[in-house]
């Protein structure tokens, strides 16, 4: 019996309309664009400010724009899994929002929650399901509507993020190509640094959580990226390795857009040019689940059967990892 991989086999992506940019934020809050490019790298950021919509919205868009491009009926999708630490409510999960929306009646479906990593974690989980050899086609998710947990009256956070979503159909094959390796780490020591405070089981809502503006982004933002930039470079140098994978031979590495000069530091460590790198947080910010698959649907184009790629991630948890992906198709401009 040949042995089954898992496969990218298409992409779509949604990003919202409006366009929150430097000059605007400046105007909330004491900063300046220099300050934002220097320390953070990003430009705009696109916003879903549509009363009434979240975040099901941008992973139906992104979903329905997969499903045409690869000419996929309802019918097959056996699976579909989101990736999102904003979902529309505490439950149902988003995913189930998007069987009733895009009218899948033979998939199941739920959400993962591992916040910035989360679409990593979905690459390997998704790969799982497919080898096991009981489901042909996965849609899998990366979305957040981050701006309904940002301050907007906190200068250290409010310029990072953004709100989108990207989404991947990943199907069976026999090639040696697709999801081929992942190295996935959690360290929930992590806590202190990175969350939110209230909302959950813990500190459930209240006027005393909601008055002291606890239901927003905590960040301890020196922590996070020492750790992010040591992390990601370290398990994105450990999976090239692992696959005797050279600085020429690794064609693309796709980094979590979280800060610019985290992502100078991977390409300092992997010893690639920074041409190598997608990077598109200039235009978006950070969208948390959505980072991965955004930046290949911007690059869709520019990838080639066969080559190599590192995605790597880091997020609240602490949560981070890599995954080697061998692309299977040409890319095209749609």
């Amino acid at each position: 019996m040949e042995k089954i991989n898992a496969v990218i086999t298409g992409v779509g992506g949604y990003v919202p309309d409006y366009i929150l940019n430097n000059e605007e934020i400046s105007r909330m809050v004491d900063t300046s664009d220099e300050w934002i490019m220097t320390r953070i790298g990003v430009k705009e950021r696109r916003i879903l400010n549509e009363e009434g919509l979240g975040t099901s919205y941008m992973a139906r868009k992104a979903a329905k724009q997969l499903m045409q491009r690869t000419g996929s009926s309802p019918d097959e999708i056996d699976l579909v899994i989101v990736a999102t630490s904003t979902p529309d409510y505490p439950f149902p999960s988003v995913a189930s929002i998007l069987c009733d929306k895009l009218g899948l009646k033979n998939a199941f479906a739920f959400d993962m929650q591992a916040a910035c990593c989360g679409f990593l974690y979905l690459l390997e989980t998704a790969a799982s399901f497919i080898r096991s050899g009981r489901y042909k086609k996965i849609i899998i998710v990366g979305a957040d509507k981050m701006t309904a947990i940002t301050d907007y009256t906190d200068r250290t956070t409010c310029p990072i993020f953004g709100d989108g979503a990207g989404a991947c159909m990943v199907e069976a094959t026999t090639e040696d190509m697709g999801i081929l390796d992942a190295a996935l780490r959690t360290d929930g020591k992590g806590l202190p640094f990175l969350h939110m405070k209230a909302g959950g089981s813990v500190c459930p809502p209240s006027y005393f959580t909601i008055d002291n503006r606890m239901h927003y982004i905590y960040q301890e933002g020196r922590t996070v990226f020492k750790y992010a930039v040591s992390n990601m470079s370290d398990i994105s140098a450990e999976i090239a390795e692992r696959n005797h994978l050279t600085k020429e031979d690794t064609d693309w590495i796709i980094p979590h857009q979280a800060n610019m000069r985290i992502l100078d530091a991977v390409a300092n460590r992997m010893e690639v040019p920074i041409e190598k790198i997608m990077i598109n947080i200039h235009r978006y910010g950070n969208t948390s689940a959505a980072t991965l698959p955004l930046c290949l649907w911007d690059f869709e184009d520019k990838l080639k059967k066969g080559d190599n790629l590192i995605f790597t991630a880091f997020g609240a948890g602490f949560t981070w990892g890599a995954v080697y992906v061998k692309w299977g198709y040409d890319g095209k401009k749609w």
